[in-house]
């Protein structure tokens, strides 16, 4: 469940069952285990982890609860019938020791933790790869509990990063994605994120590289000016804005204005060819007046936003918003949701057409239809083409026409 740093670690901690002997299976039907890694990151995804897992025992699997729930709930989860192991975010990388010794319980203090954990993956049946750079957050936005599942924030080293890049190369892939639960405090002794990226620029084979998301304090002018020049950056670039109204995003504790990042979004699309530029936006965050919505509407309308993720604010147990007084009605939260998620897709539409006509470098990556043959791949500024001839995880040159895109990244 979740973020790309959870895909990744439930990537890793399949690898580690199947190493030490576990069989992988695509149906409940044939498990014995079921193992859940987590997301925390609003009630609702509480709840799909609850629901999940009681239906995984309903049909006699043991149930193993690991992730950001299993970190921030701890014991009492297995005060619950349906949930027969509790592991945290990093004891996951055990699990095979831990389901052959019958350990039903095992949850590092995090909060104490101040070195990264590093794990590597082996899989190379795909054409990209994520790559977690980091862990752990030092933020505390009065909505968000996950600094609470993952800890503090801690970095892998740059001889680490590179390495795994180059196996990543050496193995075929042609894309890594470096993940994080909040990449833009990477950092490792005097070095910094720029520092970093410079050292895969100069020291990797790889051929393309993407960004997690990043808080928009986190991207410096020096950081654009050589990703600018860079040959393997590719221009996609998700930024966590939250909020597009000064007032909300006070009441969450995100330290910048809606005319900082404003300015900042002018300045990427006038550095780079057709960047993609997405980010979240949290709808019905408490508090939030009609005159804070409709600021946040003309804000995200007159943006140079490629395509907005939004969601109806959810109430966070143990969160200092729990505590704020203006908590909305759930109906109204998912009416402003879907008035943002419009606005996206006619941003996105706008995106598109924008591309229309213009030459892309494509990674193919998989045929996705059986009767077509159709094949599909990624732009480096993130929209996904057809095409109707390719090889499996080469670069292609390609015109973009309404044919071969826009349905969707």
């Amino acid at each position: 469940m979740g973020c790309k740093s959870n895909q990744f670690e439930g990537q890793i901690v399949s690898q580690i069952l199947v190493y030490n002997g576990f069989q992988e299976v695509k149906s409940l039907k044939d498990a014995d285990y079921y193992i859940l890694n987590s997301c925390s990151v609003t009630h609702k995804s509480d709840n799909e982890a609850m629901y999940l897992l009681r239906h995984a025992h309903s049909l006699g699997l043991k149930t193993i609860l690991t992730g950001c729930v299993a970190q921030i709930e701890q014991e009492r989860l297995l005060e619950e019938p349906f949930i027969d192991c509790v592991y945290g975010n990093e004891d996951k990388f055990d699990i095979a020791n831990l389901l052959e010794t019958n350990q039903e319980f095992a949850v590092k203090d995090l909060m104490n933790e101040r070195t990264f954990c590093k794990v590597t993956l082996d899989d190379t049946s795909k054409t990209r790869v994520s790559l977690k750079i980091q862990d752990g957050c030092d933020n505390r936005c009065s909505y968000c509990i996950i600094p609470f599942g993952r800890g503090k924030s801690r970095s892998a080293d740059c001889e680490f990063i590179v390495n795994e890049i180059n196996r990543y190369a050496e193995n075929g892939y042609k894309e890594v994605i470096l993940t994080g639960i909040h990449i833009g405090l990477w950092n490792y002794g005097d070095k910094t994120l720029l520092d970093l990226l410079k050292e895969i620029e100069e020291k990797t084979s790889i051929s393309r590289y993407r960004l997690g998301s990043l808080n928009p304090l986190e991207i410096k002018t020096e950081m654009l000016d050589f990703l600018q020049t860079s040959e393997k950056f590719c221009p996609h670039f998700h930024l966590s804005l939250q909020s597009a109204c000064n007032n909300t995003l006070r009441r969450m504790n995100r330290n910048y204005t809606v005319e900082f990042y404003m300015d900042q979004i002018e300045d990427i699309v006038s550095r780079f060819e057709r960047p993609f530029l997405g980010s979240d936006i949290i709808a019905g965050f408490v508090g939030e007046t009609d005159e804070d919505f409709e600021t946040t509407v003309n804000n995200l309308k007159k943006s140079k936003l490629s395509q907005i993720h939004t969601f109806p604010y959810s109430v966070r147990k143990g969160t200092a918003a729990e505590k704020m007084n203006g908590h909305l009605d759930d109906k109204i939260k998912e009416e402003r949701a879907n008035i943002i998620k419009q606005i996206s897709k006619d941003k996105f539409k706008k995106f598109i057409d924008s591309n229309m006509g213009c030459e892309a470098e494509v990674l193919v990556e998989k045929k996705t239809d059986k009767k077509t043959g159709l094949f599909k791949g990624v732009t480096r500024n993130y929209i996904n083409v057809l095409l109707k001839d390719g090889e499996f995880n080469t670069l292609k040159r390609v015109i973009l026409t309404p044919e071969n895109c826009g349905f969707g990244v």
